[in-house]
């Protein structure tokens, strides 16, 4: 036989055992009949040793029978096990979690598009991963792609290849420079790392070099993801060589595209409308054009954009989405020698920047002196090595705009912790260092310092677990150390970007996993990438950030979704005479806070190259040396400077607040496609079916789950049987030890969130349907399920047959790389009359009898049942073969409707694949 004979959905065997077709393409995709979506295999039929024949799937055995346990076991394995839905969302059976409904929205708008292009600009902790997750597992599902490539800063590539795998069930390489080297030695001929791997996730630092610029273009997949998209189309020649990458690849009309961002609009009107023009090249037109063509091109765009805040997502009405932010402000006061010493800092900048001679020189050291001043500010150890730097560098070595985005925090340094070196050699540099020495060796009684230790001590008694943010790397270290002393009980650590982002997530992982109280002392390192909420619940500002943004991503890092906190705490330092602070805080911080509350949007400072801050700082600076005191008004005599920031800022924020009202998607609503959600999600099990499953299987295998707490448990996977532990092993679970599990989506501290994509169910569940479907010679094995049994209940009034079934379907399909029709399926359950064989029950109603209390029935009493049961099974095949057909007609309905709810008139065809499976035969007896 050939190709040709076999179709999507049709039982054959082959290499000795039974297959289920899952596509007939160019080869026969095959996946074993009761193996999983890992065991599948492609083959030529005239290639193979034996012949390749259609097959049946063998009846029950009736002399192997159970009760009512062991067929819920059963069920819940056949369900579980299920990884190509039948309903309308066709990669719902690879999560192992439970999206919400506001973060389909983005999946909607993907699938109403021929080719994807989306602009994903939801605010900071939203879950812009998960929304672009969905999209690529639903593509991939459909047919519609088979390769994709996520694009992302290095310190992101960690978390992206994680949250691939473990909530999308996609294994993705990473590639990067570390990982290149091997990568390409395993590559054959001239083939490309992006041909041999169908799913990357791509540093774009990697990726800059011309070469691989090109290598990448050429072997380029069909969908193409790019997080932090607003890093690509900002000046500096980093971002122009990857902003001309990305818009070469988005020149290919077929190619799918999504940009994620939660600050598409940084103030710079150009690099904003060179974003948007990645989406369509009209949409980089938008700001010249007349007010009809500006009009029509909105409305265009807001079909590819979508920018949500929280406030908007609270119009979806799922409570509980989010935790309470509570923010505070704690002052401090410079006394003493550190009064004295930051003074001498200031009298000691301005002098130097006085001095320079030439534009270039003096803007150096301007941009130099600042982060120096930066660096007392934060901790005497940041301040010694910052002065010990600059006695080793020259101005003329310098990057005018380089020092000034470092100074400002802007978003390309957030992994440079470094303690900034800023000028020439200095004779009294020695007086300087010497005096940053001793207030070092005195840290424990720094001001600042003795403020944060007051805070912990209130949050630490509060039950919370805090991240103190700092700027430097020399600050965290001297935070850290002395935080131990202070409190011996609570597990500390620190991390800063002298770690690989590996060892990063190491740290950050063991330290939540030790004790009840940790405290994470991190720089800036961590306001990108690695999500605390696992493990942290609360986040001081130790340096204040002279980007606002910085600070939405500091606190973002534990105030997102799956924080299982209802209150999130967070707390700001700041020195109440230190000019600087004060400058920073009104001017900057409490107007980013201001604006936005007028507004309603949240737009980082237009700032062109720091000239605004530059004019503001220049000021102050000018009026403490002045002054020579320390207050924390003196800004107040910098209003025009001050002014200025704030026209400029409440400019921009009025045109993004104009913007949002289009983009934030508010006439997006799932009322049409929510039920066929919903219909999808149970058929497909929640985490109270995977919670029933796993502690029963579990039971079975006689090693019970242990509670640890409300909702946790712990389960000891050394106790299964070898095959069990071989599987688990494979699959990366830890064996010697008990794994921590909760079966809610968010987990205690400490504990993974168990859904059904989860190794653990996923093991369990495929195991024993496999076990029990093959019959294998060792029927005491407990991981065999009888598929036979008998009980009574009071769920029914007369002796019921209730047959599990196991339906296939093909539907048409929409993929370009589909061959015309995919294979779904779906656990199902028909209840019969045993007097007559009439159907009394279907679908949930007649699974439902599983759930209902039963009690045990002689064996005598039922054994005529399932002596007639062969004859039976015989008798009901036209009964079981007109149920198909109308789940294939319910099904072709959902998914018509659906298809209507993303705007398309096609209707959908849905065919059933004769035979139905009968998985599980039992006879229910009415409760006496």
């Amino acid at each position: 036989m050939t190709v040709e004979n076999f179709s999507a959905g049709e039982i054959v065997r082959a290499r000795g055992r039974e297959w289920v077709v899952v596509q007939a393409g160019e080869t026969l995709r095959l996946r074993p009949m009761s193996g999983s979506e890992e065991d599948i295999e492609d083959i030529i039929p005239e290639l193979e040793l034996s012949t390749v024949s259609h097959a049946s799937f063998p009846p029950p055995d009736f002399e192997r029978r159970g009760g009512r346990e062991a067929a819920q076991l059963l069920k819940d394995a056949l369900t579980l096990s299920l990884r190509r839905g039948a309903g309308p969302f066709r990669g719902a059976g690879r999560l192992n979690f439970e999206p919400r409904a506001y973060q389909l929205a983005p999946l909607i708008m993907a699938l109403r598009q021929e080719t994807v292009r989306l602009l994903i600009a939801d605010d900071v902790g939203v879950g812009k991963t998960i929304e672009a997750g969905l999209i690529l597992r639903e593509m991939i599902d459909r047919g519609q792609i088979e390769r994709f490539a996520v694009l992302c800063p290095p310190h992101l590539v960690d978390q992206w290849v994680e949250e691939l795998e473990d909530k999308f069930a996609l294994k993705a390489t990473p590639v990067t420079a570390s990982h290149a080297a091997r990568l390409e030695r395993e590559l054959v001929g001239a083939e490309s790392v992006f041909e041999a791997h169908r799913f990357t996730v791509v540093s774009l630092d990697f990726i800059k070099s011309l070469r691989r610029i090109d290598d990448f273009s050429r072997a380029c997949p069909e969908m193409v993801i790019v997080d932090e998209a607003h890093t690509a189309v900002s000046a500096g020649a980093a971002k122009h060589r990857r902003f001309e990458l990305i818009k070469r690849l988005a020149e290919d009309e077929e190619r799918h595209m999504a940009l994620l961002t939660a600050t598409p609009h940084s103030g710079d009107e150009a690099a904003f409308h060179a974003l948007l023009g990645l989406l369509r090249p009209e949409f980089e037109r938008i700001a010249e054009a007349g007010p009809d063509e500006r009009r029509r091109l909105r409305e265009r765009l807001a079909n590819h954009f979508i920018q949500r805040r929280r406030a908007d997502i609270a119009d979806w009405r799922e409570p509980g989405l989010f935790p309470e932010r509570l923010s505070a402000e704690v002052p401090y006061q410079l006394t003493g020698e550190n009064e004295k010493f930051f003074r001498e800092i200031i009298e000691y900048c301005a002098e130097v920047i006085e001095s320079e001679a030439g534009d270039r020189r003096q803007r150096l050291a301007f941009w130099g002196m600042l982060a120096l001043m930066r660096c007392v500010g934060s901790s005497p150890a940041a301040a010694l090595r910052a002065l010990r730097n600059r006695a080793l560098t020259d101005v003329e070595d310098g990057d005018v705009e380089a020092a000034a985005a470092a100074a400002l925090d802007d978003e390309e340094f957030s992994e440079d912790d470094l303690e900034p070196s800023a000028g020439l050699n200095d004779p009294r540099l020695a007086g300087l260092i010497s005096k940053a020495e001793g207030l070092t060796a005195n840290f424990g009684r720094d001001p600042k310092f003795q403020s944060l230790v007051a805070t912990l001590k209130r949050f630490t008694k509060e039950g919370c677990q805090p991240v103190v943010f700092c700027r430097y790397i020399a600050t965290a270290k001297a935070v850290g150390e002395a935080l131990k002393a202070e409190f011996p009980r609570v597990a500390i650590d620190v991390v800063t970007g002298e770690l690989t982002s590996e060892d990063r997530e190491k740290r950050v992982e063991a330290l939540g996993s030790q004790r009840d109280k940790h405290i994470l002392v991190a720089t800036d390192c961590l306001s990108e990438g690695i999500n605390l909420q696992r493990h942290f619940d609360s986040v001081i500002h130790y340096d204040l950030s002279w980007n606002p943004t910085r600070h939405q991503q500091r606190e973002g890092r534990v105030d997102r979704f799956g924080q299982k906190a209802k209150t999130v705490r967070t707390v700001l330092l700041y020195g109440e005479n230190n000019p600087i602070d004060g400058a920073v805080l009104e001017v900057i911080i409490r107007k980013a806070r201001a604006i936005e509350r007028e507004t309603g949007v949240r737009v980082p400072l237009p700032d062109d190259g720091g000239s605004l801050t530059k004019a503001l700082m220049s000021t102050v600076l000018l009026k403490a040396k002045e002054s020579r005191q320390l207050q924390l008004d003196l800004f107040a005599q910098a209003r025009s400077e001050a002014e200025a920031i704030e026209i400029a800022w409440r400019n921009a924020s009025e045109q993004e607040k104009k913007s949002r009202t289009v983009f934030a998607q508010s006439t997006l609503k799932l009322g049409d496609v929510q039920p066929e959600w919903e219909a999808t999600r149970q058929a497909l099990g929640g985490f109270e079916d995977v919670e029933r499953f796993v502690a029963g299987a579990m039971k079975r295998l006689a090693a019970p789950l242990q509670l640890k707490g409300e909702n946790a448990f712990a389960a000891s996977l050394s106790e299964t049987p070898e095959t069990l532990k071989e599987r688990f092993f494979a699959e990366g679970l830890e064996i010697e030890k008990p794994i921590r599990i909760a079966f809610e989506a968010r987990p205690p501290s400490g504990f993974a969130s168990v859904h059904r994509a989860h190794p653990l169910p996923a093991v369990l569940a495929e195991t024993m349907l496999e076990f029990s479907l093959e019959d294998p010679d060792g029927p005491d094995d407990p991981a065999v399920l009888p598929r036979c049994g008998a009980w009574e209940s009071d769920g029914v009034e007369n002796v019921t047959l209730l047959l599990l079934l196991r339906l296939r379907h093909r539907i048409e399909a929409r993929g370009k790389l589909t061959a015309g029709f995919s294979l779904a399926e779906e656990a199902q359950a028909l209840a019969l009359d045993a007097r007559d064989l009439s159907t009394v029950l279907s679908g949930d109603k007649a699974m439902s009898l599983l759930a209902r209390e039963s009690g045990n029935i002689p064996a005598q009493v039922a054994q005529r049942y399932f002596e007639m049961a062969p004859d039976v099974l015989g008798q009901i095949d036209l009964v079981l073969r007109a149920y198909a057909e109308e789940r294939a007609q319910a099904l072709s309905d959902a998914h018509t409707r659906f298809r209507r709810a993303l705007g398309s008139e096609a209707e959908a065809r849905v065919a059933p694949v004769p035979p139905v499976d009968v998985i599980g035969y039992y006879v229910i007896f009415p409760k006496v």
